[in-house]
């Protein structure tokens, strides 16, 4: 029973108070690493098993990008406990994700006591400073009858307007002193606002003036009904389809929509389509840096291209790029009204099989090309794609080889693909763990570089722990790759500082009692990932790489040939 629900003579703290308020939430698992400063949480948590599971994990980054990665999936606020000082500080990365991101999430701070603020007291760090610029919301929670009040603003705040990461200190005091129970608050409701009819009028009235309209979507907020209804409306409007850097699982990647992803190494084809366009439609992306290819791929401020721009938050509309039609809505409320948009004439378009055309030139781009050495990493994920059901999850972190991902995987299904828009390297390996935790009957394979890999790598644990079958692949070539790609472009034949001495990754995964294979040739990946299948445990299997093997388009010798032309060499 609640405490919340007993005598106003009874009493309780602060901790409770904030579990109750997570159950009411509707919270079903939280991460964390455990530490003396949320104790008292860890106990109240010890009563509500059968509510919410609580995933230990080994590194506080680790917890914050797992709370991040179950935003993405879910919509809802991802959780994460941490200590504070160094366990704050750790789990900022994904903080910084989340805001990057987009991504509803609350990350909870155990704090020193109240009496002992302001001194430099053990491990004491002010948050509303040091996250003040990368969470919509910091506080404090002082006063342990306004846990309600602060869990709910926390819960509203993180998933309305912009969605977003809200941080909020426990002082340790505060959560274990006793306090009189108080009523909580009712379960968060979403917050959004939906286009005016006249805003959809006008989306119209520039739709039946176009020639060569173009749709650039993705972002966060959406949800399975509201890709349904955008798939509606871009069939009815027979519109071609790019989608933003990282979310390239908002339309089926098989739709014969579909143009390809628009992010870094962006096909020059989907490109050049984009910039003769006559009308984009925007929709749920910010139109970030990655996404419009360092802020070349459209005009600033004004896009020569008639711009409509659909964003969740009013504070993203007009920062970078002053559309015609700017609009403010969540993606269900707008996607609904699109999908009831139909043409005035029931005569083909004007653009009448742009989208087929953009279709075509998109399976062409995905046709991998030869690359150096025995492993051919275009076709190991066609391999994949053959293998793995349509509902599998990829996720990935940073580095050359998610190119190869992001160019040659299809995703088919909503959220199945978990990857940082902020290129936070690490990140991978725990989403893929909150994945699977969350989805113990669908395949989670995670993608990694060496250099990826070797930053959550310990995280192989957290999946043994919780008998978690992960599946991850370590793409080694012994080094940033990266990083030597930008030193060989812009300092050839100076390489310095991106050279990495790694273990055998497949014995390293054998150590925790995971599946471990070493792959060295393309042939042999298909029967080491049925193994790996077959083995129903966490497994790794790490794809040996040559170092020339950069990029999908060009190898290190070409990089550094452009680098030698830039220089005048």
């Amino acid at each position: 029973m609640s405490h919340a629900s007993v005598s106003d003579s009874a009493t309780t703290t602060g901790a409770q108070l904030l579990v109750d308020a997570l159950v009411t939430h509707g919270v079903e698992r939280v991460f964390c690493v455990p530490g003396e400063s949320f104790l008292a949480v860890l106990d109240s948590l010890h009563d509500e098993t059968k509510q919410i599971e609580t995933i230990v994990c080994r590194h506080e980054a680790a917890a914050a990008n797992m709370a991040e990665a179950t935003g993405k999936l879910t919509g809802k606020p991802g959780i994460a406990f941490v200590t504070r000082g160094p366990g704050a500080t750790h789990a900022s990365i994904g903080v910084h994700t989340a805001f990057q991101d987009s991504t509803p999430m609350i990350l909870f701070i155990g704090q020193c006591a109240r009496e002992h603020m302001d001194r430099e007291a053990f491990q004491e760090i002010d948050y509303r400073r040091m996250f003040g610029q990368m969470a919509k919301w910091v506080a404090q929670i002082d006063d342990p009858k306004r846990v309600p009040e602060y869990l709910s603003h926390a819960f509203h705040v993180a998933t309305s307007g912009r969605p977003g990461p809200v941080v909020l200190a426990l002082p340790e005091d505060m959560l274990s002193d006793p306090c009189p129970v108080v009523p909580g608050a009712p379960a968060y409701h979403r917050v959004a606002a939906a286009p005016a009819p006249a805003q959809i009028a006008k989306l119209r009235e520039l739709l039946e003036a176009a020639k060569k309209p173009m749709v650039i979507a993705g972002g966060s907020g959406w949800t399975p009904q509201a890709c349904a209804d955008f798939r509606s409306f871009v069939e009815t409007w027979q519109l071609p389809v790019g989608l933003a850097f990282r979310f390239q699982d908002t339309l089926d990647n098989e739709h014969p929509n579909y143009a390809g992803d628009v992010g870094l190494g962006i096909n020059p084809a989907l490109a050049q389509r984009i910039k003769d366009a006559d009308l984009l439609l925007v929709i749920g992306p910010r139109l970030g840096e990655s996404t419009t290819n360092g802020y070349t791929l459209l005009d600033i401020p004004k896009t020569k291209q008639t711009l409509v721009h659909v964003h969740q938050g009013a504070e993203e509309l007009g920062r970078v790029y002053s559309a015609d039609l700017p609009i403010v809505s969540g993606m269900p409320e707008l996607a609904e009204q699109l999908a009831a948009l139909k043409p005035a004439s029931a005569s083909a378009p004007a653009w009448s099989g742009s989208a087929e055309a953009a279709h075509r030139a998109f399976l062409e781009w995905r046709k991998p090309r030869p690359i150096p050495g025995d492993v051919q990493l275009g076709e190991i994920m066609l391999q994949l794609r053959e293998k793995l059901p349509q509902d599998a999850i990829l996720t990935n972190g940073a580095g050359n080889y998610a190119t190869w991902l992001h160019r040659h995987f299809s995703y088919r299904h909503f959220r199945s693909q978990l990857a940082p828009t902020s290129g936070a390297m690490g990140y991978g390996v725990p989403a893929a763990i909150a994945a699977k935790a969350m989805y113990r009957d669908r395949a989670v394979v995670a993608l990694a570089g060496d250099g990826c890999f070797m930053m959550s790598a310990q995280e192989i644990a957290t999946a043994m722990q919780y008998d978690l079958h992960v599946l991850f692949i370590v793409v080694n070539n012994s080094q940033y790759g990266t990083i030597r790609m930008h030193q060989e472009r812009h300092y050839p034949n100076r390489v310095h500082g991106t050279g990495l001495t790694n273990p055998d990754f497949a014995a390293f995964a054998r150590s925790f009692g995971a599946h471990g294979e070493l792959v060295e040739r393309t042939e042999d990946f298909l029967p080491a990932l049925e193994r790996a299948i077959a083995a129903k445990r966490a497994a790794v299997l790490e794809v040996r790489m040559p170092q020339e093997a950069s990029t999908p388009g060009a190898t290190l010798e070409q990089i550094r040939e452009q680098g030698r032309k830039l220089r005048g060499e």
